[in-house]
């Protein structure tokens, strides 16, 4: 199975005000859009739900379209974002939506993961097959 390893960086991070507060928790909605650079070279735009803890403990469910290419492959294709983080531990799934890919896209599959370095950089993993 091919992977595809590009850094990417936040091009804005628009949190609308909490839509429900309990104690010491917010609920809130997110707009995100994305460059990504190396074997991905595209943009996104993610639309998140988040829960966060005054503890700092969070959830979030998202999706997001990446719309570029893919080691060359041009296209747009979805994938779905779950995960928790409460301290140092976190978790997290990335999976590629089935039938969502267009173009030279549109047979993908496959999961991606992302990988904090040292320096605070972001880099996405998409483990991935187009059938």
């Amino acid at each position: 199975m091919p992977i595809a390893v590009s850094s990417f960086v936040l091009d804005s991070f628009d949190e609308e005000a909490p839509f429900l507060e309990d104690p010491g928790i917010r609920y809130s909605r997110i707009r995100i859009a994305k460059t990504f650079k190396g074997d991905i070279e595209a943009r996104s735009t993610v639309e998140m739900l988040s829960v966060r803890a005054e503890s700092g403990a969070a959830g979030y469910v998202a999706v997001e379209r990446i719309a570029g290419s893919v080691h060359g492959r041009s296209g747009s294709f979805a994938v779905l974002h779950i995960g928790t983080m409460a301290g140092a531990s976190q978790w997290a799934r990335w999976p590629v939506v089935p039938g969502s890919g267009t173009g030279d896209l549109a047979r993908i599959s496959g999961e991606g993961r992302i990988e904090i370095a040292p320096d605070g950089s972001h880099q996405l993993h998409l483990d991935y097959e187009l059938s």
